[in-house]
């Protein structure tokens, strides 16, 4: 059983409701033997009663297997099933032959209504289901004409009266109503999921794309039009120097200047490439955040910080974001800033512990980790960084990859540190502590206590409360 609970903990919120949709599709599909076992007319002989039942229970294994497929089909997996549900149709219609056999084996009905339209009815109803599921409404409606003109032959051989006739026609049409709006809805909410599922892994590589193209622009506006004069002056240099003038060497002198120019604004072009405004990046996490359904909340502001700090912190925003919307299924984010020391979190209920007592020692390559945890003197005054999601898959211990190494490199240099942990059944944590120098004269900068609220939670789904 507890293997049970950690094989679905471990699976994402996306495979979870798939699971649990295809569960009760086919849980619906395969109470068909049940449902035909007390339909059919205690009268009958053992022998017609197992023909019928065991022909039943074929029915229900090509209904399984042609919902199975059509699901597929749907989210286009696989190509139309046309084969199991012809499949299907000739078992439906061989149960109905079976049970028209066996009532004639069987003498005299017991009851002036024929338990034989009945089954024909319940089997014609686990068909439609398939039919539902696999073809098109259009398609679906044809096929409930079809099997409606199989019970009016059913009804004339057995010579039923008008009224049960009317009676069982109509039950089909109401079932196959039913079975339409319920299987197609449920394909409708798994094909819906899967689509924003890979639109919001687009939206991340969309966004890489998106500042690649930045950068290949600014490149372009700095370059271009200094490479084009640098060009043209050379061949004017050039041509100088070919007729003896001393202008030539003017025009080199120029040439050289408007090189170092454009490696000057190269260089400012990269750094504003490599740098990271705290303040923007975290507007920047909430709005995306709020985008992929995820409820974020940031505490404290980062503009009175040094811009060495901001630019450092704002990497860790940046990659945070990241890694809860790659390798988590967060519903809730906290991104809280703060200057003092680290006694408590930022709920205050228990001293924060610089190293998680979960991680073992010995962590392989890969695995889960805190990375280069440096010493930072208790005395130190930090400004601090902690996100904190409630997205973590069950059984995963904290990951300390490559992202996280590099924010190890950056901060490492300023007197910082990066690490994470996981608290609870499924929260990750990361935070990351920066040395700051103290502020001049005036009032003492708040501690950990007093952090400021910028705003509410952002994000929030429909009917969920801020």
């Amino acid at each position: 059983m507890r293997d049970v609970i950690g094989w679905w903990r471990a699976r994402g919120q996306p495979e979870r409701f798939d699971l649990f949709t295809r569960a009760t599709l086919y849980l619906v599909s395969a109470s068909e033997p049940v449902t035909l076992f007390g339909a059919v007319d205690s009268e009958v002989s053992a022998a017609g009663r197992t023909v019928v039942l065991v022909l039943a229970l074929g029915h229900t294994v090509l209904c399984l297997l042609a919902v199975r497929a059509g699901i597929e089909h749907y989210l286009g997996r696989r190509d139309r099933p046309v084969g199991l549900l012809v499949a299907a149709a000739g078992m439906t219609l061989a149960v109905i032959v079976a049970c028209l056999l066996a009532d004639e084996l069987g003498g005299p009905p017991a009851h002036p209504d024929s338990w034989t339209l009945r089954v024909a009815v319940v089997v014609s109803c686990y068909f439609l289901a398939v039919l539902c599921t696999v073809a098109t409404p259009r398609y679906a409606l044809v096929g409930v004409a079809g099997m409606a003109g199989v019970l009016l032959c059913v009804g004339l051989v057995d010579a039923v009266s008008a009224e049960v006739m009317v009676s069982s026609v109509a039950t089909l049409f109401v079932g196959f109503v039913v079975l339409l709006f319920g299987f197609r809805s449920s394909l409708w909410m798994l094909g819906v999921l899967w689509e924003l599922e890979r639109s919001r892994g687009n939206q991340v590589r969309l966004a890489v794309a998106e500042e690649r193209l930045r950068f290949a622009r600014d490149l372009h506006d700095v370059l271009g039009r200094n490479l084009s004069v640098v060009a043209l002056k050379s061949e004017l240099a050039a041509q100088l120097a070919k007729r003896d003038r001393p202008r030539a060497v003017e025009e080199m002198l120029e040439v050289r200047r408007i090189a170092q120019d454009s490696l000057a604004e190269v260089r400012e072009v990269v750094r504003g490439y490599r740098s990271a405004d705290l303040d923007a990046e975290l507007a920047g996490a909430r709005s995306v955040l709020a985008s992929a359904g995820v409820r974020c909340r940031v505490l404290g502001e980062g503009h009175e910080l040094s811009p060495q700090a901001q630019n450092a912190l704002g990497w860790v925003v940046r990659e945070g974001t990241t890694n809860v919307l790659r390798h988590s299924e967060a519903i809730t984010c906290t991104v809280s800033l703060r200057q003092g020391r680290p006694v408590t979190d930022p709920d205050g209920t228990k001293a924060a512990a610089p190293m998680p007592d979960d991680v073992p020692d010995d962590v392989p390559d890969g695995g889960a980790g805190i990375g280069d945890v440096p010493t930072i003197p208790e005395d130190e005054r930090l400004v601090t960084l902690v996100m904190e999601n409630d997205g973590v898959r069950a059984g995963e211990p904290p990951q300390f990859g490559n992202g996280l190494l590099g924010l190890s490199e950056r901060l490492a240099p300023l007197g910082g540190r990066v690490t994470v942990e996981r608290r609870g059944r499924d929260r990750f944590r990361l935070t990351a502590e920066l040395p700051v120098v103290p502020p001049p004269a005036g009032p003492p900068t708040p501690d950990v206590g007093s952090i400021r609220d910028t705003g509410s939670w952002v994000g929030a789904r429909s009917g969920d409360s801020a």
